[in-house]
């Protein structure tokens, strides 16, 4: 919720967060030994017979007026050999990350071996990166200073716009070059991301119940970067909603300036639990990373998806 200017200025909070503060660094620590047991799931390693889906790009897509001045791109999943007419449809924030084949997640894959197996409903993925303003170069997009990057204006906010930009500008487009046509079946949409892409996805579905009711969050950044942590209060004094949310985190997440991620995610279930939602918690020994979402990632949409 909005907060007046002069109470930021008092609490010190209208300052851009530095490097280091009070000896600590303001970035993410991943140690290979805290996801030592972590492994891609068996369903990213599909036999030579699981017929293999069409992945579509987009480069430089910036039909949008949400987030206008911006440039993104967008990568299509079309499973093989089935009919894409009143789909589901699945769509990941940080999108390279989870479609990499040689990734934690390798989602391509995973969504090949379970079509296969008839597992799952036909489903289209939407693999989406986030926006870069015309004048920035891409790799100056993530900065210390998150609340000045595009990167956590887009998904750290508490707002209803990137869900609109989803469902309003991403997903026609997306029918029209793809040739597909998605259920309006909220239950049948999901958004799923990791760290500030976690925190998204939940608020797509938050604020567009109507259009989403399905969310993956990984790491979820559910901290004061732009007023996420209110969120565990919001969900115990609000109506319960009709979403149904898988969470991951491990002990080794993120203690940084803006917050401690493993209590952040464990408040999150808490209020899930509270308030009667439909909610699954994974907590591992992990760092801020997809090694342990990747070994779970395929439970993780059976979880979901179930009817």
């Amino acid at each position: 919720m909005p907060t007046r200017p002069e109470t930021l200025t008092f609490l010190g909070l209208d300052q851009p967060i530095p490097a280091e503060v009070n000896g600590r660094t303001n970035g993410v620590l991943n140690k290979p030994e805290w996801d030592a047991a972590y492994h891609p799931c068996p369903e990213a390693f599909p036999d030579e017979d699981v017929p293999t889906g069409d992945v579509i790009e987009f480069e430089d897509w910036s039909e949008t007026s949400v987030y206008p001045g911006t440039k993104r791109q967008i990568q299509v999943y079309k499973p093989s050999g089935v009919l894409l007419d009143d789909t589901a449809v699945i769509v990941f924030n940080d999108g390279p990350a989870y479609l990499s084949r040689n990734g934690p997640v390798r989602a391509a894959h995973v969504l090949d071996v379970m079509h296969q197996r008839s597992e799952i409903a036909p489903t289209v993925a939407v693999f989406i990166s986030p926006g870069r303003p015309d004048a920035r170069p891409e790799a100056a997009i993530d900065s210390y200073d998150k609340r000045q990057s595009q990167r956590s204006l887009e998904y750290d906010s508490i707002t209803p716009d990137y869900g609109t930009f989803i469902f309003e500008e991403v997903l026609p487009f997306v029918q029209g070059e793809a040739g597909v046509t998605f259920s309006d079946d909220p239950c049948r949409r999901t958004v799923c991301g990791i760290s500030s892409g976690g925190i998204c996805a939940f608020t797509a579905a938050w604020h567009h119940v109507d259009r989403c009711q399905r969310v993956l969050s990984h790491c979820g950044s559910f901290t004061d970067i732009w007023g996420g942590h209110n969120y565990p209060s919001l969900i115990r004094r609000s109506g319960r909603r009709p979403i149904r949310v898988f969470m991951q985190s491990g002990e080794n997440d993120v203690n940084s300036p803006f917050g401690n991620w493993p209590l952040a995610n464990q408040a999150m279930a808490s209020a899930f639990d509270w308030a009667g939602y439909d909610y699954r918690f994974e907590f591992g020994t992990g760092g801020h990373n997809l090694s342990h979402g990747g070994a779970i990632f395929a439970d993780s949409l059976r979880w979901l998806w179930r009817a």
